[in-house]
């Protein structure tokens, strides 16, 4: 497993900054960054993808720096993203939606692997169907496995509850969990749900103004820094 390093990244939209010298490791377990809406979450997500460029700063993995690596190298690389939306292909079947990431696989795997399927059999039995066909919470389950496919050291998940109902909440709750204890894989889930973060995080970090303002053991994350940067 590769350790994730943000070393002091500036972007800029524009003449608009967004992130200012963000800081952060990822190391083993699932780390929930969480903030009020136009922080730089999502940015910082895209620029560790490869996404968005980076103005200033350093991004390794494990030993390598990815800084400038375009996205699909990122992807061989061990980097796995699930966009907020998810963003599936809605007119590719199931199937289809989960091979695309195959080529990214440093193992030279070229059949779904199992642990997918036995991680969501319902993308199993739905493997003929069109990706577009799918509920919400089944499509959430289909990014994930994409981005599985992909063979991933470290998984960036941005905002995987949003919109998905209650049941299906808690099956992805679930999944994250399975994700670090069974295929050894190091998370970064961006989460809006206190709950659900203190559920399924191990460590939390919080952003303010572009910027990694607080981080630490979930355990940490007392009321005062909950009122300070999170309460709307």
């Amino acid at each position: 497993m590769s350790a994730l390093t943000i070393e002091a990244v500036d972007q800029f939209y524009g003449s608009s900054q967004t992130l200012r010298g963000a800081s952060l490791s990822i190391g083993a377990g699932c780390t929930v960054l969480m903030g009020r809406n136009g922080v730089g979450k999502t940015t910082l997500m895209q620029c560790i993808a490869g996404l968005l460029p980076v103005r200033q700063g350093r991004l390794t993995l494990g030993d390598e720096d990815i800084t400038r690596m375009p996205a699909e190298r990122r992807a061989a690389a061990g980097i796995g993203y699930v966009p907020q939306g998810r963003q599936i292909f809605p007119l590719l079947t199931v199937e289809e939606n989960l091979k695309i990431g195959l080529p990214s696989r440093r193992d030279g795997l070229r059949s779904i692997p199992e642990e997918i399927h036995a991680m969501f059999p319902v993308l199993a039995d739905m493997k003929s169907r069109r990706g577009g066909d799918l509920s919400g919470g089944q499509q959430q389950q289909l990014a994930i496995g994409r981005a599985l496919a992909t063979q991933p050291d470290v998984l960036l998940l941005d905002e995987p509850t949003e919109g998905i109902q209650p049941n299906i909440v808690a099956e992805i709750g679930d999944i994250i969990g399975r994700l670090h204890t069974e295929l050894g894989l190091s998370v970064l889930l961006v989460e809006q749900k206190l709950p659900f973060a203190r559920r399924v995080g191990d460590r939390f970090a919080l952003m303010d103004r572009g910027a990694i303002v607080a981080e630490g053991a979930m355990e940490a994350l007392d009321d005062d820094l909950v009122q300070r940067y999170l309460t709307v």
